[in-house]
């Protein structure tokens, strides 16, 4: 199978002709091949955006929001089949992709079309000096998106969607690694309505045709996912180009377990945080610190919990934790797992690979905890991004704090406790864009999503998106009685 680009309208080929193997995670063998674009193609896609732009940023925003309702309906209806694309294309179980990631797919196209129809601009009446000032919010013109492996869809749709509903073309990329759903959206939106040329797909290596999307002068903005350092590239190509950026990058987040906790809520819920995704989320709860007296309790119990989940193909009903994507990426979590001795770090359970009968190619690797008693060890300081977390007691809200805080990261927390200032005193100071308190992964879209210092830059979400997606023109009226 060969998966093309997608460019005004059309599924191509690269025009260098260069294609990637793509690997199926869970019994690690070559299914497709993938377009290796570069900026040729880039090119291309640009030259289709600009042709497709004006039409598409004159569309009223009843008729944007009906096409992406439409494209919302489609991908509905499209479930089953799109959920096998993605667990196919990721290693993640079947029926997370089929409860979480094709549903939340549909919601981000359904979200953004309403949104859209509420997103109003503001004025202002100088009283006194017969002014009156109002803001126009223009679409930017040509938009890159760049997303991750890790929620392909789910997290690709979650850019495109408000780029597309404040009237923007854009040139999309998603990950090589899985690439299989946004070629499938692609084909959605074209027969859902969209304009051709408003939405073009490249494929490639990030090196490559992700530097070119980046570099290119007629694309305005960059809405990026990834890693911290491939962010930190990005804003270095993009930053002295005046381009906006929104940088959603890394995240080593910690989990406060108080003793006046709901403990059976918080255990069922500490286990989902940890290891859903495989641990591929970044905002999974890594580093786990609970409260001395009922640690040792909470230690047994979770790694007892742990032992207990399901390894397996991600086509089992039964599976709990599937593949993870690559060898590379599986061969890193293993490297961090291994280093655990000469960090202090005691492996409670799991950390070695596990062989599943008839796909013992696969890239599965048992879930990992481990008790660690330096908080600024290596396995606690760097993000492993896989289904390892650590163990470490506290003695007092003010060192669980200093403990939270004490990484250069900053997308997330979570706390458990039944005290209510104490919640109020922990949310506020902890160093993360997002907070949940006996909680996580509640996602309400309206709210801003998005992390501080080594996690990103901007925020995504509601009318923070839309706010990012359009340039903003004061107009200022003197008027005379």
């Amino acid at each position: 199978m060969q998966i093309q680009n997608i460019i005004d309208g059309h599924s191509i080929d690269p025009i260098d002709n260069r294609w990637i193997d793509v690997f199926e995670p869970a019994n690690g063998k070559f299914y497709a091949t993938l377009a290796n674009s570069n900026e040729a193609d880039v090119n291309k896609a640009v030259e289709a955006a600009e042709s497709a732009f004006e039409e598409w940023s004159n569309f009223t925003i009843a008729k944007r929001s009906e096409i992406l309702m439409n494209i919302a309906h489609a991908i509905e209806s499209q479930l089953d089949s799109l959920a096998a694309a993605e667990s196919k294309d990721n290693g993640k179980p079947l029926s997370l992709a089929a409860k979480v990631d094709i549903p939340r797919a549909a919601d981000n196209f359904r979200f953004f079309a309403h949104a859209i129809t509420q997103f109003a601009s503001e004025s202002h009446e100088s009283i006194g000096l017969k002014t009156i000032n109002y803001t126009l919010r223009h679409p930017i013109g040509i938009v890159g998106c760049i997303s991750p492996w890790n929620l392909p869809l789910y997290l690709f749709t979650w850019k495109i969607a408000p780029a597309l509903a404040a009237g923007n073309c854009v040139i999309a990329k998603p990950s090589e690694i899985t690439p299989m759903t946004a070629f499938l959206l692609g084909k959605i939106c074209l027969e859902s309505g969209l304009p051709k040329g408003v939405l073009n797909i490249l494929n490639g290596l990030g090196s490559s045709v992700g530097q070119a999307i980046v570099s290119h002068p007629k694309i305005k903005a960059i809405s990026f996912t990834g890693g911290t350092q491939t962010g930190a590239q990005i804003a270095a190509t993009a930053a002295p180009k005046f381009k906006k950026l929104s940088l959603e990058l890394g995240g080593k987040n910690p989990n406060l377990i108080f003793e006046d906790c709901d403990y059976d809520k918080m255990l069922n819920t500490t286990l989902r945080s940890s290891f859903s995704n495989q641990g591929q989320i970044c905002l999974c709860g890594s580093r786990i610190f609970v409260e001395r007296s009922i640690y040792n309790k909470f230690k047994t119990d979770f790694v007892n919990a742990v032992k207990s989940l399901n390894v397996g193909h991600p086509s089992d009903p039964q599976t709990d934790i599937g593949a993870l994507v690559s060898d590379s990426h599986l061969q890193k979590v293993k490297r961090y797992i291994d280093m655990a001795p000469s960090e202090g770090g005691k492996i409670l359970c799991g950390g070695d690979i596990k062989i599943i009968s008839g796909f013992e190619e696969g890239y599965y690797l048992n879930p990992c905890v481990i008790e660690i008693d330096n908080n600024a060890c290596r396995l606690n300081q760097e993000e492993i991004f896989g289904p390892v977390v650590t163990l470490m007691p506290f003695d007092s809200e003010k060192e669980a704090l200093d403990l939270a805080n004490s990484v250069s990261y900053g997308l997330s927390a979570s706390v458990w406790t039944n005290n209510l200032n104490r919640s109020m005193r922990l949310s506020e100071k902890l160093e993360s864009g997002i907070v949940w308190v006996n909680t996580w992964m509640q996602r309400d879209l309206r709210t801003p999503f998005g992390g501080t210092k080594d996690s990103g830059v901007g925020r995504e979400g509601g009318f923070e998106a839309l706010r990012f997606f359009t340039e903003p023109k004061n107009i200022c009226i003197n008027y005379s009685d």
